[in-house]
């Protein structure tokens, strides 16, 4: 069950990420590409999160996931105080 959780959590956030670069190409409003972009970084965060407990269990990608889910909370937040 965790896993089809893990799997739907990562899909989720891939379909917003292609829904958002959806809406900035028709709108060319750089907020929705700074908010795609996070949301590219989020869904490869939650695909490293189903690699880590399920597919390689031994292997520790905690530091892995952090990073990348920091790196696209940090691209959201400069796209926020870029566009202000």
């Amino acid at each position: 069950m965790a896993t089809v959780v893990y799997l739907l959590g990562a899909l989720v956030t891939l379909a917003c990420a292609i829904l958002l670069s959806r809406g900035y190409e028709r709108s060319r409003k750089r907020l929705l590409l700074w908010s795609s972009l996070c949301f590219a970084g989020l869904t490869l965060s939650n695909f490293l999160v189903f690699a880590d407990l399920v597919l390689f269990p031994g292997v520790d990608l905690y530091p892995a996931r952090l990073g990348t889910a920091l790196v696209a909370m940090s691209l959201l937040l400069f796209g926020l105080i870029w566009e202000r």
